[in-house]
């Protein structure tokens, strides 16, 4: 059997090295994307950065603790409350200490971290040039770290409270780049005067000394050892950049793996479709059922093992390209890089090998399965059904997809616009109808060719009936276009509406005629400015966060600003469906739908942003939206957190060029950006999609080459599979020029078959995600990638054509009597 094998696939060269590539290249994508994701299941081994100098850090605890009835639950703070003073005082009797402060800074239009110079001693920085700064007016910035700042210049900064604002500083001296910030060193009373609180305190005591005298103070961490690293800025930047690095590469293994087993198992069964004229010829030489199937599984267990090894060497050595690209890109941190995890490897070797099979699978056991003088009739026109497994596959996976959206309108919309769902759920739908293709290509390309068949002269009807007559062909090479060119509509498509119904919802919630701010703490001598603007009501809100304990086990983080009500309600028009935003006070809330306690005048126990505990009444209720809707409070309840940003409204008497004149000449002087309403949601909302529209164009690039080479790939073996048709054609009189217009029309109708069937499934997952949005009550168009799907179709349009064309004419350097005459 096996020999009989090895025979055959020497014979018919090109099906089998076309099956070998789509493989290969399959298990590449899987074992490449599958190395790369598990390079983001570890973190680099780091110590101490900003406090490496000290033997003992005292600081607030980041995290919320909550015992419930499964175990201990822990949610990230807002804002932790700074390190009381009483405690810094008795800190400085057990040994020496410095007291760290650390705030925003605007260093010449850049953004910087302020410190006071006391801490540098425990920090990495050394002075390198010049001294330290001893008056208010003087800075110690980092070389290389700012914009090109030298000892002796001088700079405007900006500086958020303590009645500092924006002032000129001359820069005394300079420290090295420590690699984690952008610092810029204040002399101790001036830092203190920026930012009274304390964010952290370096000891150089007995750390049991230390832990005894901080028990009193609940809140506070003694941090020694690697646990330093808690002090860090960003400590957990690591961590969390690998989350989205693995959430990206998650989405790109779940995408390129959908995207190649399809490809390859169309593939193969398509490889076997062509060889029913050799079956036949097997059987009536007495070969039984059994036999001709034992012979294609193992051929395709064969060229499975081959291909699968050869794919595993190919993502082994195409992996770290992958990772520096992220890199390069951004998506990445520096230091990311592919371990030697072979975890992956076994995994893409074994669903290639496992995928050759199922793809001969159902198509061997039809060829086995059939009479002789059936085969050879078979064998001559491609015109059957589909096999009833298949269809009722495709059935079962569309339906699925169908039944899986439907049951999220109904049940829950708004998780429609999350991404794993909306990265998963259409893939049920494009695999479904990838597998009805063939029951959709025949009615589709008579469709599409009704008026080329009708233009003069015979390419167009000649193009229609090798098409209709060639389903398996057709559909074999329209459905790497069709996933493809649904996945980029579908993805790109709904990230974009996603988008624009967020920017929407927002303009929609805003009554401002101009919006400061956003980027971090105000200016107070702008706040206090546009406060006392004549003509115009104000709302000042700052940024914070509340937890909630839900169904008794799980801590909900929020989003929430903090407004006066009153200013509030002048300048927002938030969606509430219970409640009023004058009803807002210290002691309640507003929520969203999201909440499992969402009825007005109910209290509801939360967790505010620096870990205090506080029961608050429920005053209105908003709904849910695109998920943007957080929470608001009052500043009481705002953990201390600094005004970020002012919506400024026009009263009715107040004069539109004037006010806008006094806001920009404040924002002038404090260097404070003041924009537009639209503006500022523009900047702050935009439509294109940041980095996830950007992972997403990454991901689809690498599933659009692979769908490029394999779409070649299977014309090439359909063009090799009909040289005796296009002998024909030349010996009844068809010009070269004709027959390579012929396979060139071909080539593109069949494209355009893959991409009308495309674009239908992305259409109706756009519609999915519309019909949530007007559930959510979010009005918003659905934005349509023209020109990513374009591109798409564009990109295999001209793959297929070469594809065909070229072999085509190499077919044609042969004499038309001799390939009329040769059998397979």
């Amino acid at each position: 059997m096996l020999s009989s094998a090895l025979r055959s696939m020497r014979t018919r060269w090109v099906t089998f090295i076309g099956s070998f590539v789509a493989l290969a290249l399959g298990v590449g994508l899987i074992a490449m994307t599958g190395l790369a994701l598990a390079a983001t299941f570890d973190t680099p081994d780091r110590g101490p950065e900003r406090f490496a100098g000290a033997p003992v850090v005292v600081a607030p605890s980041d995290t919320l603790r909550v015992a419930t009835p499964v175990g201990e639950r822990t949610a990230r703070l807002a804002a932790p409350r700074p390190v009381p003073q009483r405690l810094a005082a008795g800190l400085s009797a057990l040994g020496r200490t410095a007291e760290d402060r650390t705030f925003p800074v605007r260093l010449a239009g850049e953004r910087a971290v302020g410190h006071p110079w006391a801490v540098a001693a425990a920090t990495p920085y050394r002075v390198i040039s010049g001294r330290a700064p001893a008056e208010a007016g003087e800075i110690v910035v980092t070389a290389g770290g700012g914009p090109g700042l030298r000892t002796g210049d001088r700079v405007r900064t900006a500086t958020p409270g303590g009645g500092a604002g924006t002032k000129t500083r001359t820069v005394v001296g300079t420290v090295a780049d420590a690699g984690f910030e952008k610092a810029v060193f204040f002399s101790d009373a001036e830092a203190a005067r920026i930012h009274p609180a304390v964010d952290a305190v370096a000891v150089h005591a007995d750390a049991d000394a230390v832990r005894r005298l901080t028990q009193a103070f609940p809140g506070m961490s003694v941090l020694t050892g690697d646990d330093r690293r808690r002090a860090d800025p960003g400590p957990d930047r690591d961590s969390e950049a690998l989350t989205a690095v693995n959430a990206l590469l998650g989405t790109a293994a779940g995408i390129t793996g959908f995207v190649s087993v399809s490809v390859v198992a169309s593939t193969f069964s398509f490889a076997v479709a062509q060889r029913r004229r050799e079956f036949g010829l097997l059987r009536t030489t007495g070969a039984t059922p059994g036999q001709v199937r034992r012979t294609v599984v193992v051929e395709a267990l064969v060229i499975g093992v081959l291909a699968s090894a050869a794919g595993c060497l190919l993502g082994e050595a195409a992996a770290p390209v992958l990772a520096g690209r992220l890199v390069d890109e951004g998506f990445a941190p520096a230091w990311f890089l592919v371990g030697d995890a072979t975890w992956p490897l076994h995994t893409a070797f074994w669903t290639g090998l496992g995928v050759a099979l199922a793809g001969v699978a159902v198509s061997s056991h039809r060829a086995g399965r059939i009479r002789p003088v059936e085969a050879l009739r078979d064998a001559s026109v491609d015109a059957g059904g589909m096999p009833p497994g298949r269809l009722l596959t495709g059935a079962a996976v569309l339906l699925t997809g169908l039944g899986l959206l439907g049951w999220a309108l109904v049940t829950d919309p708004g998780d429609v616009l999350k991404r794993k769902t909306y990265i998963l759920q259409p893939m049920w739908i494009i695999a479904g109808c990838a597998l009805l293709a063939p029951l959709l290509v025949r009615p589709l390309t008579r469709l599409l060719t009704w008026l080329p068949a009708r233009l003069p002269g015979a390419t167009g009807l000649l193009a229609r009936q090798n098409a209709s007559t060639g389903i398996r062909r057709t559909a074999a090479v329209a459905a790497p276009v069709l996933i493809t060119v649904a996945l980029a509509g579908s993805l790109l498509g709904t990230v974009a509406t996603i988008n624009e119904a967020r920017a929407t919802e927002a303009a929609a919630v805003s009554r401002a005629d101009h919006v400061a701010g956003g980027d971090g703490p105000l200016d107070p001598r702008f706040v206090q400015r546009v406060r006392s603007v004549p003509g115009a009501v104000t709302s000042a809100s700052r940024s914070t966060g509340v937890t909630v304990l839900e169904e008794g086990t799980a801590l909900i983080t929020s989003e929430a600003r903090a407004a006066d009500p009153a200013g509030l309600a002048a300048t927002a028009r938030l969606p509430l469906v219970a409640g009023r935003v004058g009803d807002l006070d210290d002691d309640s809330i507003i929520v969203n739908e999201e909440w499992e306690t969402r009825t007005v005048g109910q209290r509801v126990s939360v967790w505010l942003g620096d870990g205090r505990k506080v029961s608050l009444r429920i005053a209105a209720v908003m709904r849910t939206g695109t998920g943007s809707n957080g929470v608001y409070v009052t500043p009481a309840n705002a953990a201390g957190a600094a005004i970020d940003r002012i919506d400024v409204r026009l009263r009715e008497e107040g004069d539109p060029s004037a006010v806008r004149a006094l806001l920009e000449e404040a924002g002038r002087d404090t260097g404070t950006p003041v924009m537009t309403r639209d503006a500022w949601v523009t900047a702050h909302y935009p439509r294109t999609g940041g980095n996830t529209r950007a992972g997403l164009m990454l991901i689809l690039g690498i599933a659009l080459l692979y769908t490029g080479i394999a779409l070649a790939n299977t014309m090439v073996m359909a063009t090799s599979d009909r040289v005796r048709d296009l002998a024909v054609l030349r010996l009844t009189g068809a010009t070269k020029a004709q027959v390579l217009r012929l396979v060139t029309v071909e080539a593109l109708m069949v494209v355009a078959v893959g991409t009308v069937m495309g674009g239908a499934v992305a259409g109706l997952n756009l519609l999915g995600v519309k019909g949530a949005l007007e559930l959510l009550s979010v009005s918003s168009p659905v934005v349509v990638p023209w020109t990513a799907a374009g591109g798409v179709a564009a990109a295999c349009a001209v793959a297929a054509t070469v594809s065909a064309v070229l072999p085509a004419l190499a077919a044609m350097r042969t004499r038309p009597v001799e390939l009329a005459g040769s059998r397979e």
